[in-house]
């Protein structure tokens, strides 16, 4: 128990000590968390009638994020399944810092759903004990679910493994690879049941597809290597953590396979809401051709498809690819372009028209926009903290150099003495 606490003790000093330019990252980033939690306070205390949402549309800019941070979080899975299941050694030098991304994008995910419903005692009744979940016929108790098991899966294997790297023992597998295993299947049913959420909604006839699932799924296996290959880059400029050149070829493996297929599924929703005509393609008409004089997000589209596009054919062309720079601005891309498809292109137009009939359109205002950059940035804090502390150990940095003696151990020594 007293190593353990020396050890999270030596955690916490690692995380801080830092260079100059580490602490004006870290600096950057709590300015704009205070300016979220500012924004978030005033939510608070005045209620959700300071946002732009209304009745017609009561899912805002935090339930689009929400979505797209989802396919953060299940996008470790591109890094968990080659480095445990297919025992790739260049991936499991990095494997922890991917499923430490995925316990960050979680935390955010919660924070998301937990600023835009407003009151956050209203939940109170989705927690055991207290409560009555609903399962198993509440799709929103098994997100619940998922996403704590998740959670749970993702921070128990890597602070296993980082604990027994700094005593310099070897883990026993058995208390961490069924764990392994359950996350690799985890990471699907995270994305599933989001999309099974939104497509369960009857009345949401844009929703309304069985290709949503998948949809999500592949476009998670897009932006999260996408965002890995950034990522991984910064960390072997300005850390002692040496990620080999293979696994970037393996991200701009799985992105040369994802993208494609991520266009071939956005062309079949296309051609099903515009080849029939029907009446339910109004949501579809209003996102990529605005309806009735109304067309706040077609500008918005079509951008990201174009992104979409463009990063798909730099992912496939090898000149374009290679070279680290375009390969950066595809990455920038993909990034960018699935955030406005899952998330603005995804959420609004579900609300529009209303059942009625009804336009009313929906633009996310300052304080909105404020608090989601403020968990944006508190994710960025968490994970630079938590990966400069993950690659201390792994490099050898921070490590256990001589055992600490136990109360047993001093008392032995007491009666000896």
């Amino acid at each position: 128990m007293v190593r353990f606490a020396v050890y999270v003790l030596r955690m916490i000093a690692c995380a801080a000590r830092g260079s100059r330019q580490y602490y004006l990252w870290l600096g950057t980033l709590l300015v704009f968390v205070a300016m979220g939690g500012v924004s978030y306070a005033h939510h608070l205390s005045d209620g959700l009638i300071v946002t732009n949402m209304t009745d017609h549309v009561s899912w805002g800019i935090g339930i689009a994020n929400f979505v797209y941070f989802v396919g953060v979080a299940a996008g470790a899975a591109v890094l968990v399944v080659p480095a445990y299941a297919y025992h790739r050694e260049d991936v499991k030098e990095i494997v922890l810092l991917g499923e430490l991304l995925a316990v960050v994008a979680v935390l955010m995910c919660l924070l998301f759903i937990i600023t835009d419903i407003g009151q956050p005692l209203k939940l109170w009744h989705l927690m055991p004990g207290i409560g009555k979940i609903n399962l198993p016929s509440s799709l929103l108790a098994w997100d619940v679910v998922v996403f704590n098991g998740y959670l749970f899966l993702n921070l128990h294997i890597p602070g296993y493994l980082l604990y027994r790297r700094y005593l310099g023992e070897k883990p026993r597998p058995i208390a961490y690879l069924p764990f392994v295993f359950v996350s690799m299947i985890w990471a699907v049913t995270i994305h599933t049941v989001t999309a099974f959420l939104l497509a369960g909604l009857g009345s949401r006839h844009f929703w309304n597809t069985p290709i949503l699932a998948p949809r999500f799924l592949i476009s998670a296996g897009a932006s999260a290597p996408a965002l890995l290959i950034l990522l991984f880059t910064a960390i072997r400029r300005y850390t002692k953590l040496d990620v080999k050149d293979s696994v970037f070829e393996y991200f701009k493996y799985v992105l040369r396979i994802t993208m494609p297929i991520n266009l071939f599924l956005l062309g079949c929703e296309v051609f099903h809401e515009f080849y029939t005509g029907a009446l339910h393609s109004a949501s579809a008409y209003y996102l990529y051709f605005g309806l009735h004089g109304h067309s706040m997000l077609t500008s918005f589209i079509w951008t990201a498809i174009a992104f979409n596009v463009t990063a798909t054919a730099i992912f496939l062309l090898p000149k374009l690819r290679n070279n680290q720079k375009i390969l950066f601005a595809g990455c920038g891309l993909t990034i960018v372009g699935i955030w406005i498809e899952k998330g603005m292109g995804l959420i609004f137009p579900g609300f529009i028209p209303n059942p009625l009939g009804e336009i009313v359109e929906y633009t996310p205002n300052a304080g909105e926009i404020i608090v989601s950059l403020g968990i944006v940035a508190l994710g960025a804090f968490l994970f630079t903290i938590m990966a400069k502390v993950t690659i201390a150990i792994q490099t050898g940095e921070l490590r256990l150099e001589q055992p600490v003696p136990t109360l047993q151990d001093d008392s032995t020594e007491a009666a000896g003495g």
